[in-house]
């Protein structure tokens, strides 16, 4: 019998150790910017519902949407809950699918030579507030229908990225039994993007006809970016100010903020607007260099193609996007959670700031 329970124990301790590894648990990277327990996640929502409840509520009525209309798609920031936690609601709340695609930005893909594909991972969990998210089962048949030149499988790049997990927790806040299929996009041309959200989409509508799933009711898409990262300091020793780091320099570069989203993101979704996206942020003779700072050069005009290409698979009507509001790190109050051993992962002043677009899609 107490050989039996040596072997029982020393089984379960290879079985916990694999379950920490890739196709284990994907441990969070930022326990500073985001929740990472119940109890704090609980408090968060409840101070940004009685601290920007008013703004919240004004942004839906003033977008003429009704809260809890699903989306099919959102654009959602990912920056700290203290600068940008009031926006996550106004994404994430109206979000009701069970599967839910998360397109994150590749922040550290130069670390690892990554570009041109798409990155998946191999867990079987991420880790969240309230217990572990799975990872939908719908991933594997999603890569079992794509080319394998145009993604990989590394959990590496998963492990320190923040773009994903800053939205799970509230993800799960709104729905307890939410599945995730996390991708992140590193650094590639827009003819790139363009192939390869055709070739996704063409396996997402796929195994949704085969598992009579429903967009927005079933499975949803949810783009990872911060807006504009701004100013002249703070930023690495690059030069972010293109309109100067002082107050006319701010309104010049929220402006220039509007005509982007304007211009590229709102009203019917097209590829010839996602193009003049790329335009707008990526240099002509460099797509790994910026033009204009948005961290979501990539992440977002990828999901956009891909919703876009989606819906012709489908024969869904054509996407349409709404902005439901704009702010930046600089604008608002910042949300407390210093007593929720919570903080702020960067500065926010003139010199350094970021903005928040959250945009809704259907």
């Amino acid at each position: 019998m107490r050989l039996l329970l040596v072997i029982c124990f020393v089984c379960f301790l290879v079985s916990q150790s694999a379950f920490s590894q890739g196709g284990g648990i994907r441990k969070p990277v930022d326990t500073v910017g985001f929740a990472t327990r119940g109890w704090q996640m609980d408090s968060v929502v409840t101070r940004i519902s009685r601290e920007f409840g008013p703004q919240i509520d004004i942004a839906f009525a003033r977008n003429k949407v009704k809260k809890y209309l699903p989306w099919k798609l959102v654009i959602c920031p990912h920056d700290d809950y203290a600068y940008a936690g009031w926006m996550y609601p106004l994404a994430l709340e109206n979000i009701e699918a069970r599967v839910v695609i998360l397109i994150g930005v590749a922040h550290k893909a130069r670390q690892f030579g990554i570009e041109d594909r798409l990155v998946f991972d191999s867990y079987t969990y991420w880790s969240a507030p309230y217990g572990a998210v799975k990872v939908s089962p719908i991933r594997e048949k999603i890569l079992g229908l794509l080319p394998e030149d145009e993604y990989l499988v590394h959990d590496s790049l998963h492990a320190v990225e923040h773009s994903v997990e800053a939205l799970i927790p509230f993800l799960q806040y709104y729905h307890r039994g939410v599945e995730i299929i996390p991708i992140l996009v590193p650094y590639m041309s827009f003819d790139r993007m363009e192939g390869l959200a055709g070739s996704l989409a063409l396996s997402i509508s796929k195994v949704m006809a085969d598992s009579a799933l429903g967009w927005s009711k079933d499975l949803a898409i949810v783009i990872s970016s911060d807006a504009v990262h701004y100013g002249c300091e703070g930023w690495g020793g690059a030069d972010y100010a293109l309109y100067g780091c002082d107050s006319v320099g701010y309104m010049k570069t929220v402006g220039h903020e509007y005509e982007v989203i304007d211009s590229c993101l709102t009203g019917r979704i097209t590829p010839e607007k996602l193009r003049r996206f790329t335009g707008y942020t990526v240099q002509d003779t460099n797509h790994r260099i910026y033009r204009w700072t948005w961290c979501g050069r990539y992440s977002v005009p990828f999901g956009l193609l891909t919703a876009y290409h989606l819906q012709q698979s489908i024969r869904s009507a054509q996407l349409s996007g709404t902005i439901l509001n704009y702010c930046t790190s600089i604008d608002h109050t910042v949300l407390p959670v210093s007593d929720l051993d919570m903080g702020v992962t960067a500065p926010a002043n003139i010199r350094h700031w970021v903005g928040y677009a959250v945009l809704g899609y259907k």
